[in-house]
């Protein structure tokens, strides 16, 4: 099928000579070789805490970053905060954002979260949307930009960046390993995002109650599931997100 207009995204362009030292300092993941495809990768606060996520592809003159548009200058901003003295050009490339689903045409690249997410090409024509992404991403526990991932909130185990190939372990320091690090040799999670059944509809970032008690929140809706953060102590039985009521099965 044709490609599909990502009209949220904004697309960066690092250039200069240090481009691939300077981004393997910051993010979490490597940003690999020219022609390794694309790698899902993010930035954190030195408390290891999310600041945003976003698609990397290293070519052989610069690397392109795939990012939220909302989210694109802000990040442009803080990059450039570390650049210092390091031969680095951060700037609007200006490219469009096209994806799709079935056979990927030439020159474009596998979404590396999940196979169900298809492909993603760059400054391409693309079609007006028809596919129902939310609900691709529900079946998959993807997190979105700015629904689940919660700038200076959320942490990107709890969110699930290992099972999204969002974060290397091996590949050194970069802004708030030591706090990553530390929650995944030294501590077992107890909080996180999973899929949950939906009956009927509540607004995004709705409490779900055990009881009386918090035992979530419910977040990205379709055909009915839903994208939830929950406490996995409290998390049992029917429970109740505003007029909706949610059941988690433990995998």
């Amino acid at each position: 099928m044709p490609g599909e207009r990502a009209t949220d995204r904004m697309v960066l362009r690092i250039a200069g000579a240090d481009r691939d030292k300077f981004l393997h300092g910051l993010v979490t993941r490597d940003v690999g070789a020219a022609g390794s495809g694309l790698v899902y990768s993010a930035l954190l606060t030195p408390q290891g805490k999310y600041l945003a996520d976003f698609f990397l592809l290293n070519r052989r003159e610069d690397i392109l970053l795939d990012v939220k548009a909302d989210f694109g200058p802000k990040l442009a901003q803080r990059l450039a905060m570390y650049r210092l003295r390091a031969d680095v050009v951060i700037e609007d490339s200006g490219l469009s954002v096209v994806r799709g689903l079935g056979p990927a045409p030439e020159g474009c690249v596998a979404d590396p979260r999940d196979p169900t997410l298809g492909w993603r090409g760059y400054g391409m024509e693309g079609d007006d949307p028809v596919v129902d992404w939310d609900a691709l991403r529900v079946a998959a526990c993807i997190p979105e930009t700015g629904v689940e991932l919660i700038p200076d909130d959320s942490y990107i185990l709890e969110a699930g960046f290992d099972r999204l190939s969002g974060v290397d372990h091996r590949k050194g320091c970069y802004v708030g390993q030591e706090v990553t690090a530390r929650m995944k040799h030294k501590t077992e999670l107890r909080k996180g995002l999973e899929t949950v059944d939906v009956e009927g509809t509540a607004p995004v970032g709705t409490p779900i109650m055990a009881g009386e008690r918090e035992a979530g929140v419910l977040y990205t809706q379709a055909g009915g599931r839903g994208i939830a953060y929950l406490r996995f102590d409290r998390a049992a039985g029917e429970m109740q997100a505003g007029d909706a009521k949610v059941k988690w099965t433990p995998a």
